[in-house]
């Protein structure tokens, strides 16, 4: 049996979808880990972005499999900006007096390379696109994914030491 292009699309859209759903789930698990406020929301939004993606994802799919190309596709990320509010915002108010036990230290760990490898693997699919709007999905997809790291990194950074991180990132000076 021949395998088509249509074959390799569907077949890396599955791939997709199976990592947007496992992304989905360990966010949830992750956000059920965190042992404050802004662990809890910030995951819990990660894992509704993980769901639109898989839901867009499928949506496509079920187009190319009916044989109709690769479709226009409305997908605009904000690039992040949303879970960044949610992060600042509540850590803004919860301040320094954060906790964090081993178990939310690994699951944000586990998130963190997940984002890598689903960067990675959409930047590959959207440089052997047969489709242009194919490439500009994947490539968002990817800026969507490296934004998610990002943003976790910040978190990790934020939990081991939540006083130099308000030093570093908010730019509170200590007036005397």
């Amino acid at each position: 049996m021949m395998v088509t292009e249509q074959d390799t699309i569907l077949e890396a859209l599955k791939i997709a979808i199976d990592m947007e759903k496992d992304g989905k789930e360990c966010y949830l698990q992750a956000s059920q880990e965190s042992g404050n406020e802004v662990g809890k929301k910030l995951l819990q939004s990660l894992a509704l972005e993980e769901d639109n993606h898989y839901q867009k994802i499928l949506e496509i799919y079920r187009v190319i499999q009916k044989r109709q190309g690769w479709p226009a596709v409305e997908f605009h990320p904000d690039k992040g900006k949303r879970l960044r509010e949610i992060f600042t915002g509540t850590g803004e108010v919860i301040g320094v007096n954060i906790k964090a036990g081993a178990a939310e230290f690994d699951a944000i760990k586990t998130v963190i390379k997940k984002e890598k490898k689903s960067y990675d693997f959409y930047k590959d699919q959207s440089q052997n696109a047969a489709y242009d709007t194919g490439r500009d999905f994947y490539e968002a997809l990817a800026g969507e994914e490296m934004e998610h790291e990002l943003i976790l990194e910040n978190y990790y950074e934020y939990l081991i030491d939540p006083v130099d991180w308000f030093t570093r990132v908010e730019h509170h000076s200590l007036d005397g």
